[in-house]
């Protein structure tokens, strides 16, 4: 929604996408999303995709190093800005803010402090489509992990949880949207835990053969 809401501005041309991806697992750092399915988010989106490599349990020198190096790439090409889906944590704002400086480039933060129940109304109003593909057992049931983000997961969850899981309660995966040229076709594989995040595994689905 952040990729969306950025494109919307006159002043901004969104040139790349830059995740980190862990070595050995070959999958979105947190999130566990395999490569495969994110490099086909990229192609569906129609931008080229950064792939940032870390070890894993990746500390923070290593992570603001490796990240300094291949934003250096961009700066070089002209890129002066980033863009991040961050919507009120503050300490992590002003991190990404000074991580940049050191640089020369600056941050954007195109849903900050939108109201988290009124972006899922538009998340739902305008035919994003998702799925929880982490989740932290200590704040949400095992049971949430390989659910959709429909009204009824926004329905389930408790009180203290936030419904865009900024506070990490949950991650998700995209697999349909209005910036996708097509929808990302999945299913959903093993549930495991591991020190006490709750991940479904996503695999891509084939479009089944025609006789």
């Amino acid at each position: 929604m952040a990729l969306h809401a950025v494109r919307q501005r006159e002043d901004v041309r969104v040139t790349a996408l830059l995740t980190t991806v862990t070595e050995g697992y070959e999958r979105i750092s947190m999130h566990g999303v395999r490569r495969e399915l994110l490099q086909r988010q990229a192609e569906s989106i129609g931008l080229p995709l950064h792939e940032v490599r870390i070890p894993p349990q990746c500390v923070n020198p290593i992570y603001e190093a490796r990240m300094e190096e291949a934003l250096r790439v961009h700066y070089d090409a002209g890129v002066r800005r980033v863009a991040f889906g961050d919507i009120f944590l503050e300490d992590l704002r002003t991190y990404r803010e000074k991580n940049l400086a050191r640089i020369g480039m600056t941050a954007l933060f195109p849903i900050w402090k939108r109201d988290t129940r009124e972006l899922i109304r538009s998340f739902h109003q305008q035919r994003f489509r998702a799925i929880a593909v982490c989740i932290d057992s200590k704040v949400l049931d095992s049971g949430f992990a390989g659910r959709e983000l429909d009204e009824s997961f926004f329905h389930d969850l408790p009180p203290q949880a936030d419904p865009c899981g900024e506070n990490g309660e949950f991650h998700s995966f995209v697999f349909d949207a209005p910036i996708f040229q097509f929808p990302i076709r999945v299913r959903t594989g093993d549930v495991v835990n591991r020190d006490g995040f709750v991940f479904c595994d996503l695999m891509p689905q084939m479009e089944e053969a025609t006789k």
